[in-house]
């Protein structure tokens, strides 16, 4: 097989992996199930899902590191056990510690480790050039999940309830991932190179193509992209995982897993335009135009009042948030160099964890408490604004070596 048949067989096993894996954009279906037939609050039913996006972004770093270490495929199936076991034990429990353990804790891992090791495995067979349309191809799978899972997931639930929806998730995911993770592997021009350096930054980048994650954390851009990454991930995750709630208490929508199933599209749709366009225009004007997008749709959101409206703002908001996941691995190859892609990408991903944490849980206290979700919308407004004012100042990254 060439290189350019190869590197699109791991670009499209990475993309079906995610697929699997972004089974953690459906919660606020389990979520609404939960708070209808158990009676949880807002908070309460958000609280797994916070747990997971948090595990889910520091696992990025290990995740990384071994990746990059002993290659993608053991790492991703490891990822797969881990992610579909999680689900198979959530489905013995209704307790909200017990399910911060399965979900949280154990799936947040699994989910961590399996896309940790799929979009560098990706980016690797491909020239600089092309980085942007890669990753966002690969992590559009993750964005793309709920448009089947949603509607799968609340077929089953009304078929066979919440416990034996996990279970049956939980073992469908585990094969898939465990199958397609033997797909994924990188250049043997890569595989057997030193995976330390203790030269300087410079020489880094001459020798081996890219910086280190001691070498990265030293560098003004790195606090830049993380601000940013984690202003942006905040509102975006505020959305996917309240707006099953967002639909019921502002339109009175009862079957909100189809808004997320919407949002899912436009999602993964989001992630290869923003992809594609970056490596067009540039990331920092990519960002700009999306992050602006973004802002604007926070502001209006407290006004969607009707299925048409919520539908758009799902949309609009699906657009954005998949920009991010494109965008911030682009950059930080751009940045970094890509020998120590997964590592460096893992300390950049705790961005995402600290916005899925902020996010839902600011969102859903604020609901509990007023009733509306009109305050943690302008909130959002201000972070994805502050985030437009800090582009400006991104210099432009110098060429590194592949």
């Amino acid at each position: 097989m060439n290189r350019a048949k190869q590197g699109w067989t791991v670009t499209l096993a990475g993309t079906g992996i995610n697929l699997a894996l972004g089974v953690l954009y459906t919660w606020s279906v389990f979520a609404a199930a939960l708070i209808e037939q158990f009676h949880w609050t807002k908070t309460a039913a958000s609280v797994p899902y916070m747990v997971a996006c948090a595990v889910f972004a520091l696992m990025m770093v290990p995740g990384g590191y071994l990746q990059d270490r002993y290659g993608p495929r053991w790492i991703a199936a490891l990822g797969g056990i881990m992610a579909g076991s999680g689900l198979i034990l959530s489905s013995f429990t209704h307790s909200l510690t017990m399910l911060i353990v399965t979900f949280g804790l154990i799936a947040g891992m699994g989910i961590g480790l399996g896309y940790s090791a799929a979009t560098p495995a990706a980016v690797k067979w491909f020239p600089p050039e092309k980085k942007g349309l890669i990753s966002g191809v690969v992590v559009a799978g993750f964005g793309l999940a709920s448009l089947y899972i949603a509607p799968l997931t609340n077929a089953l639930l009304r078929k066979f309830g919440i416990e034996s929806t996990f279970r049956i998730e939980g073992i469908l995911f585990l094969l898939i991932i465990v199958l397609l993770a033997q797909l994924l592997t990188v250049p043997s021009t890569l595989s057997g190179q030193s995976q330390s350096s203790t030269a300087s930054p410079s020489a880094a980048t001459a020798s081996t193509g890219g910086l280190n994650w001691q070498q990265m954390l030293i560098r003004r851009e790195f606090y830049l992209l993380w601000v940013m990454y984690a202003a942006g991930a905040s509102a975006g995750l505020m959305i996917i995982s309240q707006l099953s709630s967002i639909a019921k208490t502002q339109a009175g929508i009862s079957w909100g897993y189809a808004m997320v199933a919407l949002l899912a599209v436009f999602n993964a749709s989001g992630r290869v335009i923003a992809g594609w366009l970056s490596d067009k225009i540039g990331r920092s004007w990519s960002m700009r135009i999306f992050f602006l997008i973004q802002a604007l749709n926070m502001l209006a959101f407290s006004t969607y009042n009707t299925p048409v409206l919520i539908a758009l703002g799902a949309a609009i908001a699906g657009l954005g948030y998949g920009s991010l996941l494109s965008l911030f691995p682009s950059a930080t190859y751009d940045y970094f160099g890509t020998k120590h892609a997964g590592v460096n990408y893992g300390f950049v991903f705790t961005a995402w964890g600290v916005g899925g944490v902020f996010g839902p849980l600011m969102a859903a206290r604020i609901a509990d408490a007023t009733k509306s979700y009109s305050l943690a919308f302008t909130i959002s407004c201000i972070l994805c604004l502050l985030a437009v004012f800090l582009t400006f100042f991104l210099k432009k990254p110098k060429r590194l070596k592949q």
